[in-house]
């Protein structure tokens, strides 16, 4: 019988040991944009499944590898640890501490916080689940559950090679349930438990002069506007057919009906989160002045989870650094996202895409697909969740239970192709990922490391009482 009092006072004890172990993650960069540091980090990541007695591999993929690592102590059940290794992009951003220090600094509202890329998003998590892991072995001798590991380096770039991977390694995989890491504190301290997650198209849309028009080969001056097509409009014009100028609404044909309804179990989840969930919690967190919909309770909660997004997250033409310069681009590309709720099919949401761009006159605008999956749900009272929902419970939290994060994760390759249950979660908090000076408190981290260590526990337990009756 594994003492959590022990091993949170065992936490307590070693946690500034623990910190620089986290500090290793955060100082080494590891960029799946542009591969900085891959290497170095997935090597870090094996590294630190061999400390828990097991073994690892850094597996090449066609782009960047996967970490696999497997702890075999013999136990009866087996938790498969889902992570990623890389990071965000830093280039261009004002950070307060450098972006890869992992230094400590105090923040308004929060106390003492480590500050660096990547500490919620989510190396952090991950090197916490590693110390965890540790404080059990120190504490009980061995893990009270076997432990495989699958941890990416492009989650970043939306998983484009995890699932071949996965296809490629079922029965290595073979486990009972899996766990993601992640801080799940929000800004006033309360838990906020996910069970599913959604789908993603990632596309970029590139207009280049050609047969319809354009300069073709390199921008030319601008004083031939008045004559020669632009792709930089014809690339706005496109984009501006997809969503309604209030933005409120997606304009692509067919988009809707691919949309299932939130099932009487959903909605039920959203009654009860609807009197605790707090507006004005989500606007200071993002530092947003309003919502773009005119709705309270249940109805903006089954807006943002259960209708489909779509967002331009970056537009690129012609000259824009400081200073003037005229020029007619010969080439604009847009990089635009669309999230996937209940029953849509990425490869569909493409097709639809392409249909409504050659239905408007815009055939030359290239559609590239960087990346697609789709959405994925868990239940509460399943072999991954109700662990995690009893490790909150024990630990004073009674968690707001969300059906779905409005974000994504490859969560589908774990419920789907493998065909088991993932929870993701664990106290603490952070914040601004994928911005600068992200952050995660100090006391939240110490706080992960043992609702970590209890899932873990709960978890075997689980499955011991299971196999009791």
């Amino acid at each position: 019988m594994i003492s959590l009092d022990k091993v949170f006072s065992y936490i307590d004890s070693a946690f500034e040991a623990h910190l620089e172990e986290t500090r290793a993650f955060i100082r080494q960069p590891s960029i799946s944009a542009d591969g900085t540091g891959i290497q170095e980090m997935a090597a870090l990541v094996a590294s630190r499944v061999c400390e828990l007695g097991g073994e690892a591999e850094v597996i090449p993929t066609a782009g960047h590898p996967v970490v696999y690592g497997h702890v075999d102590v013999g136990a009866p059940s087996t938790l498969l640890v889902y992570g990623m290794y890389d990071v965000q992009p830093v280039l261009g951003e004002s950070w307060r501490v450098p972006p890869f220090s992992g230094e400590i600094v105090d923040l308004d509202g929060f106390g003492p916080c480590m500050v660096s890329r990547g500490i919620m998003n989510s190396k952090g998590p991950l090197a916490g689940f590693f110390n965890a892991m540790q404080s059990l072995r120190e504490t009980a001798g061995t893990l009270p559950a076997n432990l495989k590991f699958v941890v990416e380096g492009e989650e970043e770039l939306g998983s484009r090679n995890l699932p071949s991977f996965v296809r490629a390694h079922k029965t290595l995989l073979e486990a009972d349930g899996c766990f993601f890491p992640f801080y799940s504190q929000d800004l006033t301290g309360k838990v906020v438990m996910y069970l599913g997650v959604k789908g993603l198209v990632f596309m970029e849309l590139v207009a280049r002069g050609g047969s319809w028009g354009g300069p073709t080969t390199r921008d030319v001056h601008g004083m031939n506007a008045v004559w020669f097509h632009s792709p930089a409009w014809s690339l706005t014009q496109a984009l501006s057919t997809m969503l309604s100028q209030d933005q409120k609404h997606i304009l692509i044909e067919e988009l809707d009906d691919m949309v299932a309804p939130p099932s009487a179990e959903d909605m039920a989840l959203l009654e009860r989160l609807a009197s605790s969930f707090d507006e004005t919690t989500q606007m200071k967190d993002y530092e947003v002045e309003r919502f773009k919909y005119n709705l309270r309770g249940v109805d903006l909660l089954r807006q943002f989870l259960y209708r489909p997004s779509l967002n331009i997250n970056g537009l690129v033409s012609g000259h824009h650094e400081e200073g003037m310069k005229t020029v007619l681009p010969h080439e604009a590309r847009a990089k635009i996202d669309v999230r996937l709720v209940p029953d849509m099919k990425p490869e569909e949401v493409v097709r639809q895409v392409r249909r409504h761009l050659d239905r408007r006159g815009f055939e030359h605008i290239e559609l590239r697909v960087q990346s697609g999956y789709p959405w994925s749900k868990s239940s509460v009272s399943d072999a991954a969740n109700a662990p995690m929902l009893k490790t909150y419970q024990e630990l004073g939290y009674e968690p707001e239970i969300w059906p779905l994060v409005s974000g994504a994760a490859p969560f589908y390759l774990f419920t789907q192709e493998l065909n088991m249950p993932i929870a993701m979660g664990g106290l603490g908090h952070g914040g601004r990922q994928h911005s600068p000076n992200e952050y995660a408190t100090v006391e939240g981290m110490r706080q992960f490391e043992k609702s970590a260590a209890a899932y873990v526990v709960h978890f075997a337990n689980h499955f011991a009482q299971r196999g009791a009756s």
